[in-house]
Order: C-alpha cells, then structure tokens, then sequence
C-alpha cells in the first residue's frame, strides 16, 4: 500500500472519532543506551531516580527491542512503525548522505499533527539533514537540535577518526536554520530540556506529541558542570544522570500543569552500546555483544511506560515488544483508524495495561544488518545465519591503509535458547535440528519482504 494515499482520509477517520480525550504523547529516546547500565536492569548499573520514579509508576519492559543496532535506521522505524529496509534507511546516515527518510513515507508525528496535535523534536533527528528530511517535512511544527551524530564532525578532540575532515562543522539546527556550528556540548541536553519543558508549559491545554531523542549518551561524551562527578562512577554514569534529571523535569513539568494522567510517557534507547569504542561506553552484560551487531546486545533495550492510572504501577513485562509497535499502538490510543496501514509493528496497549492474558505480538521478529536478515527470534529461540560482525575484543583500528577500521568475528549457523541463554553461548542447533531449520525458512522468507516499498 502507498502511504501517501492514506493520510487525506486520516483526517476524516479522526475528525469522526467521538472518545474520551486524547493523551499526549511523550517518548525520550536516549543515543547507545545500553540493557545493563541502569540498576532498574543491573545489580551493576547505576541507580538514576527519574527513571526508577518512572517505573514505579509504570512499567518495565525486559524483552524490548528495536529494529535495528544503529542510530538511522532504529528512528526510522520507532517514527514509521516499520522495519527500517522497507522505508529505505537501511544504515547510517552520513553528513555526505543526500538521502533522508522518503517524504512519502507517513511518521508518527504526522498521523497525530493530522489528527490536531501539537508536535516538537528537541534533539537528534539522524533522518537525514538536508532540507527535504528535516523534521518539519515529517510532520513537526517545532524542531531544535542536531541532525546527526555527535562525533559526526572535523574536530579531531570529538572525533580522531582522519576521514572526519571531510564533515561539515556539527550544525545546531532550529526550524531548518543552522543557528550555531559545533555547539558547546556539555549543554545539549539542558538546552533540548528546556526547549522540551517550554513545549509542554505552552501547549498544556491541547493535545501534544513531544519527541525528546538525546544526543547522549553517544560517544564522544559531554556533560552540564552541574553533573561532572556527579555519579562518582565516571564521566559515561555522569552523563546518564543528566539525562535522568531532563527526565525528571519532563514528568515535573507535566505534574505541574495537570496533565501528567492524560499523558503516556516511553522511554528507551535506540540500540545497545558503542562497545568497540572501550572504556567509557556502556554494559549489555550479561547480554552478548553490542551497538552494531544483531546480538542481543545490539537491540535489546531497556524500555519504561508511564501513564498513571492507565498503566499498572510497579509491574514488568516480559513479553517481547518493540519500537516499532509505537505508532500502531499510538494510533489505536488516540483513535486513528489504521487498518491496512503496512505496519511491521503491533498494537500492544493489551500488554501495556496489563492484561492477563496478553502475549506478544511476534510470531517472529527479524534483525536486519543493512539489507541481510542475519538473525531471527521466534518464542525463546533465536537463530542466527551464518554471518560476520563487528566484535566486541575489536578496538578501533587505526593502520594508514584502515583508518577507522573495526576488527571482524563470524558465527556460523547457530541457534540459542534466550529463556535460559540470555547471553547466546550455547549453540544448541544440533540438538534442535527442527527448530532451526523452520527459523532458516523463516529468514529466507523475510528476505524477499524486507525490501524498499513492499
């Protein structure tokens, strides 16, 4: 189905609808957050009040994935509902890209701007920068913020690769406007808070959609003088506190206009962490491998629902969900019709409100490197194809014939049982030759259908 045609008739599928008032919708997305840095998720991690106020009040996720283990395609399908290689963002956006997320292509900001909110992106948009793929071509009235990574700059003390000459100084954008070059980043994320606060305070008496994606904790790091030592744990736990704290000025802001139990929060990450990078990046342990990898470790991701007296307090789920499934569920929540639409993702506000009887969704969920399906889960079996990865023991490389290089693993065919191998060490294909083999048929299927336009 062409999106393009649906969005005219959204309008009068809305504007039909008769329900209680819609929520808002806030969803922070934190950059190369990994599974075990927070103690929500670790013995280990770090204890971040905001985050734990968060799910106490609401729930936590512990199978949540996202649909991709790099920055680009990950936002792609948390803003299309669908797998990133169907709406043409199947890797990393570079400052040199002339490629963006298609405009046909309907985003979660759209669907709900047509439906009469009040939309704002405060942060990374990673999309693509021109002008054609800014985020007020994606359905946005509002946008400040940087339009790629934060290492995706000539600086050599932010990035030492040498291939960073060719990028254009980082620009902060507002609207469609550079209004700084390379900006003082130990203060993005206050800035981005304050814009988002400001946001909520001036739209408190209509509907709204409010994406926060952090630029941290993505390497390099930075942070405010305010939280420098604060964690006493190190420069990367400084970082993740003040990304706590903009969580906690989010729910204080929506608590202090009265709007807090008419507004569902997320928070996640969008892919695990920058391992290669070494000391300072984040933990997946006991999860294997990380950012960049179809491991566990690359995509699973911690994931926190809020909505008082919608969501129950204080539970877990572990039903396997994902990024995807936020704008299907969005829609059925504000009372968008969206069948037919070619969704990837599913509803799954029976899982959010805690239905006893609720199961996920995901007969089988695909994880995609670039355009190859490399690995599959079904139930608690993953199955990996045979493919190579870059590793976890390789630190960048930096010979003159590779600069910038990441050292290469392989695995062979491989099947893991994640309910009791959470970490994928124990190939236990052998023992299971049926399973595996109904998992490669699967891969071999998704193949064809993870293409541009299906």
């Amino acid at each position: 189905m062409n999106a393009r045609l649906i969005l005219p008739s959204l309008m009068l599928i809305t504007g039909a609808c008769t329900q209680a008032p819609e929520p808002n919708i806030v969803i922070l997305l934190a950059d190369d957050l990994a599974y075990s840095d927070l103690a929500l998720y670790a013995d280990t991690g770090l204890t971040t009040p905001n985050l734990e106020r968060m799910a106490r009040g609401g729930m936590r996720f512990t199978d949540f994935y996202v649909a991709a283990a790099s920055c680009s395609p990950s936002r792609a399908a948390l803003l299309t509902g669908r797998y990133p290689q169907r709406v043409d963002v199947p890797g990393v956006l570079m400052p040199q890209s002339r490629k963006g997320l298609p405009s046909e292509t309907i985003t979660l900001a759209e669907m709900l701007q047509s439906a009469g909110y009040a939309t704002a992106c405060y942060g990374k948009w990673h999309l693509g920068h021109l002008e054609p793929h800014l985020p007020h071509k994606h359905g946005f009235d509002d946008y400040f913020g940087i339009p790629y990574s934060n290492d995706m700059t000539p600086d050599s003390t932010k990035n030492p690769n040498p291939y960073a000459r060719r990028h254009p100084p980082l620009p902060l954008v507002e609207g469609i406007t550079t209004v700084e070059t390379e900006p003082d980043q130990r203060y993005l994320t206050m800035r981005y808070t304050e814009r988002a606060v400001a946001f909520i305070e001036q739209n408190a008496d209509r509907p709204f959609f409010l994406y926060l994606p952090y630029a941290a904790p993505h390497m390099p790091l930075f942070v405010s003088e305010a939280f420098d030592g604060a964690s006493g744990r190190g420069l990367y736990s400084d970082v993740l506190l003040e990304i706590d704290w903009s969580v906690g000025q989010i729910l204080d802001a929506l608590e202090r206009q009265g709007i807090a139990q008419s507004t569902l929060v997320f928070f996640t990450s969008d892919n695990g962490p920058w391992l290669v990078k070494g000391a300072g990046s984040g933990s997946a342990r006991p999860l294997r491998e990380g950012k960049g990898t179809t491991f566990e470790g690359g995509q699973r991701v911690p994931f926190l629902a809020y909505w008082p007296g919608m969501i129950p307090a204080n539970s877990t789920n572990s039903a396997m969900a994902t990024a995807m499934d936020f704008m299907p569920t969005i829609a059925r929540l504000v009372g968008i019709a969206v069948d037919g639409w070619p969704f990837d993702g599913h509803d799954i506000t029976a899982l959010l409100r805690g239905d006893p009887h609720a199961t996920t969704p995901y007969e089988a969920l695909f994880f995609v490197q670039g355009q190859r399906v490399q690995a599959v889960r079904a139930g608690p079996w993953k199955l990996h194809a045979p493919h190579r990865y870059r590793s976890i023991h390789g630190a960048t490389l930096s010979t003159p014939s590779h600069p910038g290089a990441y050292a290469q693993d392989s695995i062979g065919l491989a099947l893991f049982d994640l309910h009791a191998d959470a970490g994928e060490r124990n190939n236990v294909a052998g023992a299971y030759p049926e399973v595996a083999a109904r998992l490669i048929a699967r891969i071999d299927s998704a193949q064809a259908y993870l293409a541009p336009g299906r």
